[in-house]
């Protein structure tokens, strides 16, 4: 029995002494390198400038969208309500404007008719009498004020009018028209 245990140890002593051999050779044999010296030729690399990424700014002549008709602060307040908006073509009536645009705003995660509108359109003075003549014949109202030209819905027949009576209104001014769902609305679109 003692030879047996002899054995066993002295090969657990051999398989230890051949691994750790093993190991010993396996290891890479590392050489001292020098590191070259630079030259009188090579100029140092020059120091990155940091960039600003500047703001993004409202390009002259752009197209109107539903967040650059109406002031930044008033897009942050409508969707802090949880308002989106739906965009539209403008429009008098049936007749299409051009390059303009009208947008509703609304909770469209539930139904309910509280919603508000915003509209701005590129027009010329022709086609700005060719509007306000549509109007008027649809039964709207001229309502002149402060040098500029409104033409509102009916009072007697508007849905939802501000304190002044005032529903649906559009405002003609040199080169575009806005609208909005009440008269006192209109100062909240903003586009040139």
């Amino acid at each position: 029995m003692i030879c047996r245990t002899s054995l066993a140890v002295l090969a657990a002593v051999t398989i230890a002494l051949t691994l750790s051999a093993c190991s010993a050779a396996a290891d890479p044999v590392t050489t001292p390198t020098t590191t070259p010296k630079p030259t009188e030729t090579t100029s140092p690399s020059p120091e990155p400038t940091p960039t600003t990424t500047p703001e993004p700014e409202e390009t002259p002549g752009a197209a109107p969208t539903c967040e650059t008709i109406i002031a930044p602060s008033t897009v942050a307040a409508l969707t802090e309500q949880g308002w989106t908006y739906r965009e539209h073509e403008f429009r008098f009536g049936e007749h299409i404007v051009e390059g303009g645009i009208q947008c509703v705003w609304g909770d469209y995660t539930v139904p309910s008719d509280h919603v508000q509108v915003f509209g701005w359109a590129p027009l010329d003075q022709a086609a700005s009498g060719d509007g306000q003549q549509k109007l008027l014949d649809e039964g709207w109202q001229r309502a002149d004020s402060d040098g500029r030209v409104y033409i509102t819905e009916n009072p007697d027949t508007a849905m939802a009018p501000d304190e002044d009576g005032f529903g649906m209104t559009y405002e003609f001014g040199d080169g575009w028209v806005k609208v909005a769902d009440t008269r006192r609305s209109l100062i909240l679109v903003d586009f040139e």
